[in-house]
């Protein structure tokens, strides 16, 4: 598979050119320093450097691609509106390519739905809520944007970031994990891998947890 990665330096980002490598894929990192790349000099990996906000500048980097991730995050920018602002971006470069597979990563904190627990809807959430309002919002915003792209999308909503080990996960379409609290980096890129794989989650979110 032809991969485009957005955020290839971030934490998350790492772990799915690794594992997208490592699989066999050839991966298209859209970066600002190529240094920064841990897999750098891998003769499957391209670095490009872009501006990841603007469409003409990244339409070359998912040209003639199978598939592209976004797994940016608010470290990028300081105005708390990457996430919604990279999604308008990509979209907008898709669609003027001919590039139709999207994944995107966002969080499931902002989402209150029947996956999640009594504590988890009265307690948990609204505490995360009054002290991640502008990540929170910048999420929500990005969703937006990708449902209404008119691409094959795919919405991961991971709950909070580990830098643990790979271990057994589970997933749910359209819903939150129940007790799923926590996961770690590198098994939200192998979920991501797999959701490239499956059609069935073409059109929904996948909501990820241990």
């Amino acid at each position: 598979m032809r991969l485009t990665v957005f955020g290839a330096t971030g934490r998350t980002g790492r772990h799915l050119v690794d594992q997208a490598l490592a699989d066999g894929h050839e991966v298209t990192a859209v970066v600002r320093d190529p240094a920064r790349l841990a897999s750098a000099g891998h003769p499957r990996l391209t670095p490009v450097v872009a501006d990841t906000m603007d469409p003409e500048s990244i339409a070359v980097s998912v040209t003639d691609q199978d598939a592209v991730v976004s797994t940016l995050g608010r470290r990028a920018r300081t105005d708390g509106s990457v996430c919604a602002d990279g999604a308008r971006a990509i979209s907008t470069a898709m669609r003027a390519t001919g590039t139709s597979r999207l994944i995107v990563v966002t969080a499931s904190g902002p989402v209150v739905d029947e996956g999640d627990d009594a504590f988890t809807r009265l307690v948990f959430k609204p505490v995360l809520r009054r002290f991640l309002a502008a990540e929170f919002a910048d999420f929500t915003r990005a969703e937006r944007v990708v449902r209404d792209s008119g691409l094959d999308w795919t919405i991961v909503r991971p709950p909070r970031l580990t830098n643990g080990r790979r271990r057994p996960y589970r997933t749910a379409l359209d819903r939150n994990i129940r007790g799923g609290t926590s996961i770690a980096r590198a098994d939200v890129a192998h979920a991501i891998l797999a959701a490239l794989d499956d059609p069935a989650t073409i059109g929904h979110t996948v909501g990820l947890g241990y």
